[in-house]
């Protein structure tokens, strides 16, 4: 029997903004996303094979071994994307109770991605999203990442639980799942208990949310058969002013 899952409400491309000032978040389409990016779907694709090489986070303080990641720091200013030096991430304890107030030094992304076209698009467009959201600025930006996986039984998307990310935008794209149940995302109104679920499925579709309106998480994945399954996102928080920083650093 195939797994039951909530379809996302998707927003039609030309009610994004309207949707996101209103709602707090908008979910789009990959087709969507390819149109107001102006990035190739084939690029996407083909970017999407990465994810089998991604090192594992050794900083998975349930001592879990189920998450794999690479980062990157970039600084998105108009129509200009900026790798910036390689840095830790880090999140204060008040938005990541976690792993908050450490720093984590993952693997970075590797330059032969980033220095792709596509690449510089798809950070520009977010951008812009950002920019209709808090007005025309530079914005720092952090891009993750993540392949979830089923080996040891259970793998948990956002181990911290429903959360903020302390930034403006941030943006969920689905690269792939395979062979598993559950991942099933949440969004709920910052001020009160209104919300809504749903299970991204669709390769590059994403999930805009405005961080300071709303907090997220993702149910934990298992497997649908005795073979491990994947679940791979990219996460890509935009950030006015300046990167979160350790004060103590």
């Amino acid at each position: 029997m195939s797994e039951f899952t909530l379809a996302p409400p998707l927003t039609p491309a030309d009610q994004l903004h309207h949707q996101l000032k209103r709602h707090g978040f908008a979910v789009l389409s990959a087709s969507d996303v390819a149109t107001l990016s102006g990035v190739d779907m084939t690029d996407l694709q083909a970017f999407a094979a990465d994810w089998a090489d991604l090192p594992p986070d050794q900083y998975l303080k349930d001592g879990g071994r189920y998450r794999r990641r690479r980062h990157a720091s970039l600084q998105i200013d108009g129509p200009q994307c900026q790798l910036m030096p390689h840095r830790a991430h880090w999140q204060p304890l008040s938005y990541n109770a976690l792993h908050g107030g450490m720093q984590r030094w993952f693997e970075p992304m590797k330059a032969e991605w980033l220095q792709q076209t596509f690449w510089s698009r798809l950070m520009v467009w977010l951008g812009q999203v950002s920019t209709a959201l808090r007005g025309a600025q530079p914005w720092f930006a952090e891009a993750h990442q993540f392949r979830i996986d089923t080996t040891d039984g259970i793998g948990r998307p956002t181990p911290e639980g429903a959360h903020r990310d302390g930034v403006d935008l941030v943006a969920v794209f689905m690269v792939g799942r395979s062979g598993i149940k559950g991942g099933e995302t949440r969004v709920f109104d910052v001020q009160g208990p209104q919300g809504q679920r749903f299970t991204l499925t669709e390769p590059w579709s994403v999930l805009l949310l405005d961080d300071t309106r709303v907090i997220h998480e993702t149910t934990p994945i298992q497997p649908a058969s005795k073979q491990p399954g994947t679940r791979d996102t990219l996460v890509v928080t935009l950030r006015a002013e300046r990167f979160l920083e350790d004060p103590q650093a």
